[in-house]
């Protein structure tokens, strides 16, 4: 009985390392986290620049390179990537799917599961409103790590968003599997809001505080809005957002 307790107490406490992936043709956002002892810790983030290689076949296989070299690198357990769009340009919704395809087979050639979660998700997960920008994003993740240099482009920080929001989530669905089928061997711990290092939320922060009052007032709008996204008939206004907030993303 006493081992039982310890091994258990040992794979709840074992290191896991989560890459999050913010996919594109152009820009190709990424972050890693590592959690030890129930915390989340910034490991990394970046972007990998993509605009100047002008075939489509050598652009996926350096996207392949560089995903399998920073799980190789970094050790990770567990990969997080951006769910696909849905919209009515057509060609670039193609172009975003070979990226965030080749993401995913890079992942899995080494043994990882990989879990997606829909742009409105990570989104909530980090601000507590679907509707959020990405320099609302930018400004929680920055009051939760509080890093120093500044991320090259706000791609960096949505794919740290993507990894942040998988450790929030209690039962992650990984990709390509049903709710039946959702592993049961994470032990997740958290909740769909930022805290700070007491484990409570950090609403004294001026820069939370008003970004907390900026996504309640939002949600207390958008409520019509929501429901139509719920419904599935919200889908193309995201990617509209996506277009217009990303207008060099996808090439």
């Amino acid at each position: 009985m006493i081992l039982t307790a310890f091994y258990h107490l040992c794979d709840v406490e074992k290191k896991r390392v989560i890459l999050g992936i913010d996919p594109g043709t152009n820009l190709l956002g990424y972050g890693l986290i590592v959690i030890e002892l129930g915390r989340p810790q910034l490991l990394g983030m970046g972007v990998v620049r993509l605009g100047k290689i002008g075939d489509a076949g050598k652009k996926l296989f350096h996207i392949y390179e560089k995903i399998t070299a920073l799980i190789d690198g970094y050790e990770v357990t567990e990969v997080a990537i951006e769910a696909p769009f849905f919209g009515k340009n057509v060609q670039s919704m193609l172009k975003l799917g070979r990226a965030q395809g080749v993401a995913i087979a890079a992942a899995i050639s080494r043994g990882l599961e990989v879990y997606e979660y829909v742009p409105r998700t990570i989104k909530q997960s980090i601000t507590g409103s679907g509707n959020s920008s990405k320099e609302q994003v930018h400004a929680m993740l920055h009051a939760e790590f509080n890093f120093t240099e500044q991320p090259e482009t706000l791609d960096a920080t949505d794919g740290l968003a993507a990894a942040v929001c998988h450790y929030y989530q209690f039962m992650p669905r990984a990709f390509g599997k049903n709710k039946a089928q959702s592993s049961q061997n994470l032990s997740l711990t958290g909740t769909a809001t930022f805290m700070n290092n007491s484990g409570a939320l950090d609403s004294k922060d001026p820069a939370v505080a008003a970004l907390l009052a900026k996504s309640s007032m939002s949600r207390g709008r958008g409520n019509k809005g929501n429901n139509r996204s719920a419904s599935g008939k919200g889908k193309r206004a995201d990617w509209s957002n996506f277009i217009d907030e990303n207008p060099n993303r996808l090439k």
